[in-house]
């Protein structure tokens, strides 16, 4: 069995058994008839992934691997808000007429900032404390700005990245204020952790953990029926990931510097509704 379908399994369960209902609550989100999006709900859940040992990727249904890897370079390397640099639709329903989402997610990466050191976004500053600084406890991203907050056409969900040099191992935690179980969980840490292996090669280390922090893990009530029909599903073993090892430098990556093998995985033709 895959570990991450372990862990998808677990904590769907954990939720489904044991979480809170919030539909005694006037909630934002609303489905595309205009039904309230109730959601059902765990506070702070912690995952840890071994990234030295396993890749973390869904065999209960597939997970496409260079999509997400595409978005998170749309993000972290091109550090841009419009949708025409990306490659998918997942961000067309938060995008206005000329495809920007605000001044949210690779736009608050892209600004710089000052150091003593010089002039520096903030991916640029954590390449540059994992090269010079890997022993500093102060390698960190944020782009929650509040500042900026009326201005983004969706507060960032995943907001924060930590990085932990241990050893020769790089190690890092994503937290999240808020995660759609089925639409978002696996497709989020397979992309961060992703990101952790392109730092990791870069930088001279090896990949350690990738820690998940979610503040608001849940189910959508119009999920719950799909979610238990999917974990039913008996997993595979986990598929063998490549990454290109000829890159050393972060931006000279692409969504074609990865690839899977040996990869099994169930068919999934639900459709899954969106809450917006």
């Amino acid at each position: 069995m895959s570990f991450a379908d372990k862990v998808f399994i677990d904590t769907c369960n954990d939720i489904l058994q044991n979480g809170i209902w919030d539909t005694d609550r006037e909630v934002r989100p609303r489905w595309e008839d205009g039904t309230p999006a109730h959601t059902i709900k765990k506070f702070c859940v912690v995952n840890r992934y071994d990234l030295s040992k396993e890749f973390p990727i869904l065999t209960l249904r597939k997970t496409f691997l260079k999509s997400a890897v595409d978005e998170i370079l749309w993000i972290w390397q091109k550090k841009s808000n419009n949708i025409k640099d990306l490659g998918s639709h997942v961000w067309d329903s938060w995008a206005d007429e000329y495809g920007s989402i605000g001044k949210a997610y690779g736009y608050q990466l892209g600004v710089k900032h000052h150091y003593k050191e010089g002039d520096m976004d903030q991916v640029d500053r954590v390449l540059y404390d994992l090269k010079n600084n890997p022993a500093s406890r102060r390698i960190m991203t944020n782009i929650y700005v509040h500042q900026d907050l009326s201005e983004m056409a969706l507060y960032p969900c995943a907001y924060s990245m930590t990085f932990n040099v241990t050893g020769n191992k790089l190690n890092a935690i994503l937290n999240q204020r808020s995660q759609d179980m089925l639409a978002a969980n696996i497709w989020n840490v397979a992309q961060y952790s992703a990101l952790t292996c392109m730092f990791a090669q870069v930088s001279g280390l090896e990949p350690g953990e990738f820690v998940h922090v979610i503040a608001d893990a849940h189910i959508y009530d119009r999920h719950v029926p799909i979610v238990q029909e999917l974990i039913e599903k008996t997993p595979f073993d986990a598929p063998d990931f490549y990454m290109d090892k000829s890159i050393n430098n972060f931006y000279d990556f692409t969504k074609d510097s990865f690839r899977l093998e040996n990869y099994k995985f169930h068919e999934f033709n639900a459709k899954i509704p969106v809450a917006i």
